[in-house]
């Protein structure tokens, strides 16, 4: 496994100028192909012959298929990576996020990788680690960081932890679209979200109007 391994992928590793065209096909047949045949049929030698290049040159820059796809579906999901939403209105933010969080779940260009890579996580440590480095730490420290404002503007219950309320409004999500197959809509989400804020809210809070 060359240096760097997943979890610093090509950001760390950038090839010669000379080779950045070859890098980016790379990157490219990894999603074209995965979309295709799926993840399981994605091979090392598909990518390379939908690229142009050799084994070997894939080989100098990631250590397997799915460090590829990984620093694929992180160009196609830089949207997703924004600053979270902040009207003053906790309940109201995480139904605007949600609802786009899934939209890139299912939307063609994106979906189908990161199921791909949530899958094969599953039986890979390492990759597991890079995906929560890289692609969703971020993103939760955005989420945990909106639950304790909320908390400070009296929105959620003060003894609650953020981490647990973050699992709560984004578990049934994940369960619905990977378990299920069957992505929430915009309606169920919102529903979801007020149920959630109706549980950690302080009694004498105010309801949101998001609904």
């Amino acid at each position: 496994m060359p240096p760097g391994g997943y979890a610093e992928g090509m950001s760390s590793r950038r090839p010669e100028r000379r080779n950045e065209e070859s890098a980016k096909a790379i990157v490219q047949a990894s999603l074209d192909l995965c979309r295709e045949v799926g993840y399981d049929k994605l091979s090392i030698e598909g990518i390379a012959a939908r690229a142009g290049v050799g084994k070997n040159t894939i080989y100098r820059w990631w250590p397997s298929k799915a460090a590829i796809l990984l620093d694929g579906l992180l160009s196609a999901m830089t949207s997703v990576q924004s600053v979270f939403p902040d009207t003053g209105d906790a309940e109201a933010d995480f139904t605007t996020q949600i609802i786009a969080a899934c939209e890139t779940l299912t939307h063609p260009d994106t979906g189908p990788h990161y199921a791909a890579l949530i899958g094969a996580a599953q039986q890979d440590p390492q990759l597991a680690g890079a995906m929560w480095e890289r692609l969703l730490s971020h993103l939760v420290a955005a989420a945990v960081d909106r639950v304790r404002q909320a908390q400070r503007q009296g929105q959620v219950r003060a003894d609650l932890d953020p981490d647990l309320v973050i699992e709560m409004l984004y578990g049934p999500i994940y369960y619905r679209w990977l378990i299920r197959q069957n992505p929430p809509g915009r309606e169920h989400i919102r529903t979801v979200v007020a149920t959630v804020f109706a549980g950690v809210a302080p009694s004498s809070a105010p309801r949101s109007n998001s609904r």
